[in-house]
């Protein structure tokens, strides 16, 4: 494990290596490629090994050593002092909190960076997991915005007071 790692109860959010990055990405269908924001890989080609605000994380089951999703963030903390967080669990292993658990890791984590006072998120605009997920972690829903990467989105915030 890293320094960079995060330990919840049940997940172990591993950051991935450049190595491991650049092979999942390799190994994505070109559609899937098509939509990776610009922006990030743009980040991606600057970082540096285990760099946690580029690279992302695995979660991985403690107890089983089995990776059950993706999480991280989109980008460094901006001067503003904003990050933005995404995640996914593969399909098998949704409805279990893992989202939630993940979600809540890193707003914590990135809480403990004194340059971040806002972690924001997007979900599609609909409720849905994501969303409850996002609100059983104390994010207040903004409304509709226009996200230069997705599109129509909901946009989700966290202020440091309130975390």
């Amino acid at each position: 494990m890293s320094s960079k790692d995060i330990v919840t109860p049940n997940l172990k959010l591993v950051i991935e290596s450049l190595e491991g990055t650049h092979a999942r990405i390799n190994a994505m269908p070109d559609a899937d490629k098509s939509e990776l924001s610009p922006a990030w890989l743009a980040l991606l080609d600057s970082a540096k090994e285990e760099d946690p605000w580029i690279l992302g994380f695995n979660m991985v089951l403690r107890d089983e050593n089995v990776i059950v999703g993706q999480c991280g963030f989109k980008g460094p903390p901006t001067p503003a002092g904003m990050v933005e967080i995404a995640y996914g669990v593969e399909p098998t292993k949704q409805g279990n909190g893992y989202a939630t658990e993940a979600a809540e890791a890193l707003t914590n984590f990135a809480f403990q960076n004194k340059e971040v006072r806002l972690v924001r998120a997007h979900t599609l605009p609909e409720a849905n997991a994501s969303t409850r997920v996002l609100t059983k972690c104390g994010f207040r829903h903004l409304g509709e915005v226009i996200d230069p990467d997705d599109g129509l989105v909901w946009r989700w915030e966290r202020c440091r007071e309130e975390a």
